[in-house]
């Protein structure tokens, strides 16, 4: 039997999606390269927010026009996960409805396709089980999953409902990933998790990424190391002092702040305030001058006021920050924001958006105009029709962030490792030359 996944939303649905295939291979399963060679498509969808809930649901739609020709679809991940029993109803197209946590369970449950099955245990498992990976043809960048979970209440968000609490990857484990990783050619790990770091916590009573990254530099082949989802108030002097000293380690920190009015983040239930978010970017600036942190913010969030939103305008200005993203507040219900009555209106929320948007392009643009006449390390990801090349510096996360267009004389690949000069810069992108 062959099976097609099509993937949907954030790098750790992808990476379920890895571990699903993986699990199917060593039970005799093919993976087919496309939905056409298939004889079962499997949806792995996003149900985070209402984008990617509607995203999530057109592409199933998509994915069932492919049972004219006899193809079994199975939908999985957050979206099945959390409505389930209501999508059994309404899409009788599905064969199959499987949970987050049911991806173990997915090589039998295949052999019961004949009759329509919601396989959702509705509890997370209390240990995240280490399963080898199906890796893309060349593996050059991954993600590592540290977790599985999250403990934090935040007033908008449906992660801890969907993937339960918190449970830490054993060290053990995440180190043999890592080395079968390196093994296989990855070059740049991506540590994921929805709270990289509270990792550890949990199994061992203390933080342990900082340990964990140290022992990670330590392996061959691997020649970055970059860190996602890191909440504000874990980021430790052990943790900055690591990122400084180890060579490996991008001077890159993810570290999603969602807002800067400390009224509006006391709402959001989140323990970050104002002063504590600039003095934990004065930290990181002051061990690393080049730091490059990405956030996330969300506007119009029940109650933000016209005061908390120029405050958070100010803030941006005031910290400027390498990369960032905006969201507009997704009403969710099953959460405490979504049942408020204070909701703001949509329209406002675009202008709010809008106006952080416009104000980040000048800031992004000033930062890569300042790399110009610098040179940078850049991994190649992609290879233009014009024999240009696409990359990204030890800054950049893949798919997510800046890029760099650059020429060489030399005939490159997809992972390797170059240096290029910047000769000019725009709002997100460089141009360059690779030189020796």
């Amino acid at each position: 039997m062959r099976i097609y996944f099509e993937t949907l939303g954030c790098p750790k649905n992808f990476n379920d999606s890895q571990v699903a295939k993986g699990i199917l291979e060593t039970k005799g399963y093919e993976i087919a390269s496309s939905p056409e060679d298939a004889d079962v498509i499997v949806v792995n969808t996003c149900g985070f927010i209402n984008d990617a809930k509607t995203e999530s649901i057109e592409r199933i739609f998509d994915m069932a026009a492919y049972k004219e020709l006899g193809k079994k679809l199975v939908v999985s991940g957050c979206l099945s996960e959390r409505y389930a029993d209501e999508l059994y109803e309404e899409m009788p197209e599905v064969d199959l409805f499987v949970g987050v946590n049911e991806y173990e369970k997915l090589p039998e449950l295949l052999e019961g396709l004949e009759q329509r099955t919601v396989a959702r245990s509705g509890c997370a498992p209390e240990v995240v089980s280490y399963h080898p990976r199906k890796l893309d043809e060349n593996p050059y960048t991954a993600t590592l999953k540290i977790a599985e979970g999250c403990n934090n209440i935040c007033a908008y968000c449906v992660i801890p409902q969907i993937r339960g609490p918190f449970r830490s990857k054993k060290e053990e484990d995440i180190l043999m990933e890592a080395e079968e990783l390196a093994k296989a050619g990855c070059k740049e790990l991506i540590l994921i998790a929805q709270d990289t770091t509270f990792y550890g916590y949990d199994l061992y009573g203390e933080f342990r990424l900082a340990k964990l990254l140290k022992k990670l530099c330590r392996i061959e082949g691997i020649e970055w190391i970059r860190l996602m989802y890191c909440y504000e108030d874990r980021i430790t002097d052990e943790l900055i002092q690591v990122m400084a000293e180890e060579p490996k380690i991008c001077h890159y920190l993810d570290i999603p702040i969602q807002h800067a009015s400390d009224s509006v983040l006391a709402a959001m239930n989140r323990r970050s305030t104002t002063k504590s978010i600039k003095d934990t970017m004065a930290r990181l600036k002051a061990a690393m001058p080049d730091i490059h942190v990405r956030t996330t913010l969300i506007v119009g969030f029940p109650g933000e006021t016209e005061e908390d939103y120029d405050q958070l305008v100010e803030f941006v200005e005031d910290e400027r920050f390498a990369r960032l993203g905006v969201f507009a507040y997704s009403q969710e219900e099953g959460t405490e924001a979504g049942d408020r009555e204070d909701q703001i209106d949509e329209e406002i929320k675009e202008v709010r958006l809008d106006g952080i948007m416009r104000r980040q392009l000048d800031i992004s643009l000033a930062y890569n105009q300042e790399k110009v006449g610098q040179i940078f390390e850049v991994m190649v990801d992609e290879i233009d029709e014009d024999g240009s090349y696409l990359g990204r510096t030890r800054y950049d996360a893949p798919e997510i962030d800046n890029s760099v267009i650059f020429t060489s004389e030399k005939d490159l690949k997809p992972g390797d490792i170059v240096h290029v000069m910047v000769n000019d810069a725009f709002d997100y992108d460089l141009v360059g030359t690779e030189v020796e």
